[in-house]
């Protein structure tokens, strides 16, 4: 139920009844627990907390996601999904391909296609203190995520001639954090006019039996609502806005985690916009049929992703005669996406399901101490992005090859880690030098023997490092080479 927000620090008592009430109907009442504890400007926020909260919905999720999980359920006419290979195979394919490529290129020049990656996270998991884009990662210069997307985008520009605006939602606990590094790098080089910084939206967190959780005495507990919160985030902060008066027509979406993103690949923006699709995607083939990544299919004549968890593990082990997983495709998070279906999505009141994740969540007890639990106490709620996909009126997939264009930085060590993904960005280089006719040297097991990164601006493909060819000197064994 809505309530107006109070402007000044005295709640009208009718309208605090009316809260109690509501509260009380949906099992929440909780929530004003220390209602006399606050001073004015404590009830005023925790009061407009609880206004912007649809309780209808909420006992909807409390009983679908918290209390009654209902098991995943498999589409009965569940196949894989048809996609573009990264190369062509026949005449006609080489054609379309190079027919799109253009395109693309037009586009871009024209000042088409926006670039929006999702920022959201912290550094955590990588053993660094502040949002995950601005983690060191480039393995000679040490540039940061952000400062590699950024170096990117103005070549991209410098290439084409263009404007490329910068569309980035971070999350309210990396929001002010973001900004402040932005202001500190001087947006890296970029005009400031064209980077839009916003935050993504948040849920309510729970309690195992359903009560929303406090964060304070004076503050509702609430996560990021996921990635599948960056449509909607578009259009509340008004950045979907910006590019319909901007003249933007696609989207280029990615996760900042990523730092071999092609972010705008003529290739793929040319075939989402020939093929007249909404939202497309770039797959893999994966290594196995367990790899953690969200697999792509077809049901009900749409493409669509079913969690690695979720698919059982007949389906994940059928094979083609060929020897091929049948569900082989593997989401990466990297879409293209039309400006004219994020606004059709808002304006229609779309809206994506939930996911439910049971964490340990820091909460408020009843007697006003602040827990920091040392299990799993709560359930947060988040959307994904890729559940959008079968909204669309079409959807195309762009197989990519891993090693120029996937090298996730989630973990310390190990598996996606700042280890895999520095190597990956010196054999991508390496690739592309020797693909030039330079030489590189390689140790005994084949692997460089040198450290090598290639600034943006020196060269954005394989293709473009021909072209500077007489620019690159000898590289010596265990030399770190870096080309500006």
């Amino acid at each position: 139920m809505p309530f107006s927000v109070l402007k000044n620090a005295m709640i009208d008592p009718a309208k605090l009844k009316n809260l109690k009430n509501v509260l009380k109907k949906y099992g929440q009442a909780h929530l004003l627990a220390f209602w006399d504890q606050l001073d004015p400007a404590g009830r005023e926020k925790l009061f407009d907390q609880i206004n912007q909260l649809n309780f209808a919905r909420i006992n909807r999720w409390k009983t679908d996601f918290v209390l009654n999980l209902a098991p995943f359920k498999l589409p009965a006419d569940i196949a894989p999904a048809p996609s573009y290979p990264p190369k062509p195979v026949d005449t006609a394919q080489r054609q379309k391909y190079e027919a799109a490529r253009r395109h693309g290129e037009n586009l871009i020049s024209q000042g088409k296609v926006a670039a929006f990656v999702v920022a959201g996270g912290q550094g955590t998991r990588l053993g660094f203190d502040g949002p995950k884009g601005n983690f060191p990662i480039s393995p000679v210069k040490n540039k940061t995520l952000f400062q590699i997307f950024a170096e990117t985008i103005a070549a991209v520009c410098e290439k084409y001639r263009t404007t490329c605006p910068w569309y980035i939602m971070t999350s309210p606990l990396n929001h002010e954090q973001t900004l402040k590094i932005f202001d500190a790098n001087n947006y890296y080089g970029l005009n400031k006019n064209n980077v839009f910084i916003f935050r993504q939206g948040t849920l309510p967190n729970f309690s195992l039996d359903g009560k929303i959780l406090l964060a304070g005495l004076d503050t509702i507990a609430t996560s990021p609502d996921g990635h599948g919160g960056a449509l909607r985030a578009l259009y509340n902060s008004g950045a979907l806005s910006d590019m319909k008066k901007r003249g933007i027509e696609f989207i280029s979406y990615w996760q900042v985690d990523n730092p071999l993103v092609n972010i705008f690949d003529p290739l793929f923006v040319g075939l989402h916009a020939i093929d007249n699709a909404e939202m497309s995607s770039k797959a893999l083939a994966k290594t196995g049929p367990f790899e953690k990544l969200g697999n792509f299919c077809m049901s009900h004549g749409k493409i669509a992703v079913i969690e690695y968890s979720d698919l059982p593990n007949e389906l994940a082990e059928k094979k083609n005669p060929d020897g091929s997983l049948v569900f082989e495709l593997g989401s990466i998070a990297i879409h293209a996406i039309s400006v004219d279906f994020a606004e059709r999505f808002n304006n229609h009141g779309f809206s994506l399901p939930l996911h439910r994740a049971v964490k340990k969540i820091p909460y408020i007890d009843e007697k006003g101490n602040l827990i920091q639990p040392a299990e799993p106490n709560g359930v947060k709620l988040e959307t994904f992005i890729f559940d959008a996909l079968p909204l669309c009126e079409k959807s195309i997939i762009l197989q990519t090859i891993r090693s120029e264009e996937f090298a996730p930085t989630k973990n310390a060590a190990g598996v996606d880690s700042i280890v895999t993904t520095r190597q990956m960005m010196i054999d991508r280089t390496t690739a592309w030098l020797e693909s030039a006719g330079v030489k590189v040297p390689r140790k005994h097991d084949g692997s460089p023997d040198c450290i090598i990164e290639i600034a943006p601006g020196f060269t954005l493909s394989k293709d473009d490092v021909i072209e500077k060819r007489d620019k690159i000197p000898p590289i010596k064994p265990g030399q770190s080479v870096y080309f500006t």
